[in-house]
């Protein structure tokens, strides 16, 4: 069996905890180390890793870390039962908002960044979720 986790570098770890314990309703279960800090109540551990900007991601990098808003094809979205309420908590807690909610076949979406340039999207599943969607 696979599993998945999920790591997210992060220029500033106390910020990043701060931020993503309260805006997605996560809770620091450990520390691993001094650049480490594991979150858990999303289906998957999360990972914040302490990631100074302007460093290289991996040896040979044409890029350095940047936290200014940034795309990637890759982002993970938060299910929620409560588009609305998810949306003021994320938004209290320091995300930027990137789009209005919008209604689609599966549900309720909304585009967010954090608070670090990642991308982030809270999703409010309808009755028939993505299967109103399938082929």
């Amino acid at each position: 069996m696979t599993t998945a986790i999920v790591n997210i570098d992060v220029p500033d770890l106390e910020r990043g905890i701060a931020f993503y314990t309260s805006a997605f309703e996560l809770r620091l279960s450990r520390r691993l180390g001094s650049g480490f800090a594991e979150l858990l109540g999303a289906g998957f551990p999360i990972y914040l890793i302490l990631a100074p900007a302007d460093t290289l991601p991996f040896r040979g990098a044409e890029q350095r870390r940047e936290y200014g808003r940034h795309w990637t094809p890759v982002h993970f979205d938060f299910v929620v039962p409560d588009l609305s309420a998810a949306l003021a908590r994320a938004l209290a807690a320091g995300a930027m908002q990137e789009s209005e909610p919008s209604e689609h076949a599966y549900g309720k979406l909304v585009l967010l960044s954090d608070p670090f340039g990642h991308g982030v999207c809270l999703l409010e599943f309808n009755a028939e979720g993505y299967d109103a969607i399938a082929t």
